[in-house]
């Protein structure tokens, strides 16, 4: 161990990672035996418990701070995680960590409830430590590795990394919201931030909101094209020439916990009975209302003390009936807001308990220390009422270990709207603490509540919080980034919730691709056929009033016709858009003299390629030809592919080529699936659309969706899409129930005319 000097290179490390998590601090807290040996014990939260399975099975690496300033460690092993401690200085930890981060974007994050403080040797501070761990892991990752960058306190890593090691796949989850933009835009660094933020692949918040938030930023300062969940940034050193954009998915990904490991705690014997001395060593009241938070200015503590207060003032709520138990852990005590909240806290404390107390039964239980989870877990189970009163959070994840505890099925959770898990939890008491008339009768809703309205609502959060655990939103997040990940069969919630929504927009239009999505993939295209049930489906939906049908694919417009049989009233696109059916007849896009004539020698190349080739076929296009290489080993398919695209960059310039699932396309015309898409949305009218689709080709449709549209990945692949579907046979079923959905929203409206 070494002190830190500012120009001191990070440790060396001599292994290569495929997977590397990056986070201002590591999962491990250092200590010091009493003997002078270094020890590191395991500081598990949520975080840690998700993604420990994924790092083992990938060869994954942690990248962190230590926790010891002016200290340096080598990199180690830990409970079969590789450990990359990044050093900081002293100085640094002031500048860095408690300035910048905590005193400049955490209030600003959370709506500037507290003042933030705007300083340039902050962020030079700020800069300078990014770029170390950004360092960090460009030495640490192997090639096409992913890197997963964790929270606000790093969000200049993304475009360091990609700057250094583009050939990464880069992640960026922000634990905490983004403010509106006219709170945001007080950053002085504003521009520099997102421009960070943009080098990820993948950008994950907690809320809709926050995403919305960071998308219309990224219009004002920097003016790129954003559709959806999807960001164009405009791409200017690059080797690939037919790509001009990078697409960067930014949207929301709510954080969760360990459900399982809460609610196992929760029915020891050992916890419960602790529950109930916990119970006891408070007078054994009526009720216990139960706060748990870090002494922080964004969670409401000293409103939800006002309205404790009032109600005891009043007479509504006795003493005798109901405690509080504040747990405030201690937080960031040597900044001065953290000082001076601790102090305003303990003197209202002092004076409600002053005011209101009894011999027997004290108003307020506040302790302000940190405690182990099981002891938390007792808490949990011992309280009647749990109070999130936050002011702004990001999530909250208190709100949701109350919900895995309560196995028993009873207990209230308060929940503050300006906390993420409302999202969720939405059986919950919500509130808006800046109400406190409003939170006073939230609170004695809470205690008065019938037990057959507690468990009924109980019922609803656990089943939310258990199968939304912190596992599903690491799986969630890896599979958008990715592409790899194990879909589950059938229709997930929030898929439904989406359909559910989509079905009342006043115009639909339901784009569907075809080979892989409404048809099983076959060995010979001529074959395909969509199953009876999605068919079915369709004819529903055509059906429905204002609602419009459209067929998006590769295949030329007449083999479309063929194998889909579409039937009246459905749109068709074939050729990638190059062919259009509408309700005013085909339309096929007239070639030039110069686009004929490199069409005609584009044929010629890949038919020579092709040629002699078992199981090679070649499709010709109004615009251009498809070599199908499906009857081909992967390797074959791959070599094939590799000469005719070698080939043809020789001979001709201005060819658009496109690879797509056991196929490779040629076209004399630049058109996709998004332009097309476009058009039919036009041609609809639609105020809201659905896409499906399963290739790569789709992704140009699924990049030119709108906000309120929904965009469906099917099977596995890295996708833009916000949803998956596992095969064909769950698009059938989604559109089933999309069709129930249409069915039934046309039934409300005219029941109302």
């Amino acid at each position: 161990m070494n002190a830190v000097h500012p120009d001191s290179e990070d440790l060396y490390v001599d292994h290569a990672y495929d997977m590397i998590v990056v986070s201002n601090r590591l999962p491990v807290d250092y200590e010091e035996q009493p003997d002078g040996s270094v020890g590191w014990k395991s500081s598990p939260g949520g975080l840690v418990t998700a993604l420990e399975p994924v790092m083992r099975a990938a060869d994954g690496a942690w990248i962190g701070w230590a926790g010891v300033a002016d200290r340096e460690f080598e990199p180690f092993e830990h409970d079969g995680i590789s450990i990359i401690p990044v050093p900081l200085s002293e100085s640094e930890l002031e500048e860095y960590y408690e300035g910048f981060s905590n005193d400049t974007l955490w209030p600003l994050y959370h709506d500037v409830i507290a003042p933030p403080s705007f300083h340039r040797e902050w962020w030079d501070a700020y800069v300078r430590v990014n770029r170390r761990f950004a360092e960090a892991a460009a030495r640490a990752a192997s090639d096409g590795a992913v890197v997963w960058v964790q929270d606000y306190q790093l969000q200049l890593v993304p475009r360091m990394l990609r700057e250094a090691r583009p050939d990464l796949v880069i992640g960026f989850f922000n634990h905490i919201p983004f403010p509106a933009y006219g709170i945001y835009s007080q950053l002085p660094w504003r521009r520099q931030v997102i421009d960070g933020l943009l080098g990820a692949d993948v950008i994950g918040f907690q809320r809709v909101a926050d995403a919305g938030n960071f998308s219309r930023a990224v219009r004002r300062l920097y003016g790129y094209r954003t559709h959806g969940t999807v960001i164009d940034v405009p791409i200017t050193d690059t080797t690939t020439p037919d790509a001009d954009v990078r697409r960067v998915v930014a949207r929301a990904f709510p954080i969760s916990i360990d459900a399982a490991g809460f609610e196992e705690m929760a029915r020891r014997p050992e916890v419960q009975a602790r529950a109930t001395e916990i119970r006891a060593s408070l007078g054994n009241p009526e009720t216990i209302i139960l706060g748990v938070d870090r002494l922080d200015y964004t969670k409401g503590i000293r409103h939800r003390m006002k309205a404790f207060g009032e109600l005891l003032r009043d007479g509504r709520l006795q003493v005798e009936d109901v405690t509080l138990v504040q747990v405030a852990s201690p937080s960031r005590e040597r900044v001065e807001t953290y000082r001076q909240l601790r102090d305003e806290i303990e003197l209202t404390v002092g004076r409600l308990n002053g005011d209101h107390a009894t011999l027997g039964h004290q108003a307020i239980a506040y302790l302000h220390h940190g405690y182990p989870r099981e002891e938390m877990v007792a808490l949990y189970l011992a309280a009647d009422v749990m109070l999130v009163t936050a002011l702004r959070d990001g999530m909250n994840l208190v709100a949701k270990e109350y919900v895995a505890c309560r196995f028993d099925g009873d207990g209230v959770l308060v929940l503050s709207e300006f906390a993420g898990a409302s999202d969720e939890l939405r059986q919950a008491v919500l509130v808006n603490p800046h109400d406190i008339e409003g939170l006073k009768d939230a609170i004695v809703e809470a205690v008065r509540m019938p037990r057959r309205e507690r468990t009924r609502r109980m019922r609803a959060l656990r089943r939310r919080v258990l199968d939304n655990d912190v596992a599903k939103w690491s799986a969630s997040f890896l599979e958008t980034l990715t592409g790899a990940g194990i879909i589950k069969p059938g229709i997930t919630e929030p898929l439904e919730r989406a359909i559910e929504e989509l079905a009342s927009t006043e115009r639909l239009l339901v784009a569907l691709d075809f080979d892989g999505t409404l048809a099983p993939l076959v060995d010979r295209p001529d074959d395909a056929r969509a199953t009876e049930r999605a068919r079915a489906a369709m004819a529903r939906l055509v059906a429905a009033p204002d609602t419009r049908v459209a067929l998006v694919s590769g295949r030329a417009l007449e083999s479309l016709g063929h194998v889909a049989e579409p039937g009246d009233g459905v749109l068709l696109s074939g050729s990638h858009g190059v062919e259009l059916k509408l309700d005013t007849g085909a339309i096929t896009l007239d070639l030039r003299d110069a686009e004929v004539l490199k069409l005609e020698q584009l044929t010629r190349i890949i038919e020579q390629v092709a040629d002699g080739v078992d199981g090679a076929r070649v499709e010709r296009k109004p615009a251009g030809l498809a070599l199908h290489t499906r009857g081909l080993t992967s390797t074959a398919a791959t070599a094939v592919q590799a000469t005719a695209r070698e080939r043809v960059a020789e001979a001709l310039a201005g060819v658009t080529v496109r690879t797509g699932k056991s196929v490779i396309e040629f076209a004399v015309r630049s058109t996709d699936k998004g332009e097309s898409f476009i058009r039919l949305r036009q041609h609809a009218r639609a105020t809201a659309a659905l896409y499906v689709g399963d290739d790569v080709t789709d992704e140009d449709a699924f990049a030119s969706l709108e906000d309120g549209d929904i965009g469906v990945k099917v099977g596995q692949g890295k996708s833009i899409a916000p949803y998956r579907v596992r095969n064909p046979d769950d698009v059938a079923e989604l559109l089933e129930r999309l069709a129930t959905a249409r069915e039934a929203a046309a039934e409300g409206a005219s029941r109302w005319q």
